[in-house]
């Protein structure tokens, strides 16, 4: 005989215990006419169903079980993570099928996988500013533009305001845009600094660092995948709007660019402005007229340039280039995995 979620063990006489039965002969001493037939009792075994868990960097809970019966009804205990807040248990990788727990019926070994949220909120730089954190994917990013004016390790950064002196850098610098003092605009659009300044590999706290060229490319990717481009599309890089914040870009009348409707912008929380740059020969440019915003990469493109990321106001896409490492542009961080 059969029976779903469990293997049959045999025949016997009683229900426990007794003699187990392999065939029934007809013997001449018994009179099958007159006597009753023996009953005779299935026996099953539970069949058991691993569970292996997917912790994602997280700690399971104690008591979660490592297997299963169709008997079972099990409700799952909730993993810890530092500085994560634990979401929910899914069938999926992707994340698409949540689970709370295995009911009486089930069968089949399952995996779950667990679903973090960045719980952090904040990372505070070495001069004590504090900057808003999103979680985008897997990945974990500051909201605000960075502005430390020393290293992580105590050092100053060469602060450097006249034109001519940053025209002639080949070493680490930084600036504030038109040399701005006021500590708000300060805060709200961040400093910039040449690529020999993120080359040092000291611009970010404990924990934290400069994104690849290859990060950059893991959230355009996620963003495209996940139906972040501004029409809902899946193919194409059309991110900048998920990106970009709702003030300050220049205004489009296109469909789709990153100035056009900005309430429609930052889908994501990234809140990216148009910071505008340093050129290499020591002028600021486009901040005020609100059009362009750029970010570093830790990477070099080659001997003289480094990649980074561009957004403009008359543009839907986030836009990959590399340029000299003598300008100063804007730098985000991103969590260490």
């Amino acid at each position: 005989p059969s029976r779903t979620g469990y293997s049959f063990e045999g025949y016997f006489s009683a229900r426990s215990g007794g003699t187990q039965y392999y065939t029934l002969s007809m013997g001449s001493a018994r009179n099958w006419d007159s006597e009753t037939l023996d009953t005779l009792y299935a026996r099953w075994q539970a069949i058991s169903y691993s569970i292996t868990y997917e912790l994602n960097g997280g700690t399971n809970a104690a008591g979660n079980p490592s297997s299963y019966t169709i008997e079972s009804a099990i409700t799952f205990d909730n993993p810890t993570k530092a500085e994560f807040t634990f979401s929910d248990w899914y069938s999926d990788s992707q994340f698409t099928n949540p689970i709370t727990q295995i009911s009486s019926g089930s069968t089949g070994d399952t995996t779950f996988y667990a679903k973090w949220t960045w719980g952090g909120g904040t990372v505070t730089d070495i001069d004590g500013n504090e900057y808003t954190t999103v979680q985008i994917g897997d990945q974990i990013w500051t909201v605000e533009n960075l502005r430390t004016t020393r290293y992580n390790d105590g050092d100053s950064i060469p602060h450097v305001t006249d034109q001519i002196t940053w025209a002639n850098l080949n070493t680490p610098g930084y600036c504030f845009y038109d040399n701005d003092t006021i500590s708000s605009n300060q805060e709200k659009w961040g400093a910039l600094y040449n690529w020999y300044a993120v080359n040092t590999g000291k611009l970010a706290p404990a924990g934290w660092h400069v994104p690849t060229d290859a990060e950059w490319t893991i959230l355009e990717n996620y963003l495209i995948a996940n139906g972040y481009n501004w029409d809902g599309t899946t193919s194409g890089n059309k991110i900048g709007k998920s990106l970009a914040a709702k003030t300050d870009w220049i205004p489009s009348s296109t469909t789709g660019d990153v100035g056009n409707d900005l309430t429609s912008n930052n889908r994501t929380g990234f809140s990216a402005l148009p910071g505008g740059y340093r050129s290499s020969d020591g002028y600021f440019y486009y901040q005020y007229q609100s059009r362009y915003g750029y970010w570093w990469s830790s990477e070099e493109a080659d001997a003289s340039s480094a990649w980074l990321r561009t957004l403009y106001g008359r543009y839907e896409f986030l836009r990959r280039s590399h340029y000299d490492k003598k300008r100063g542009f804007s730098v985000r961080l991103v969590r260490d995995n």
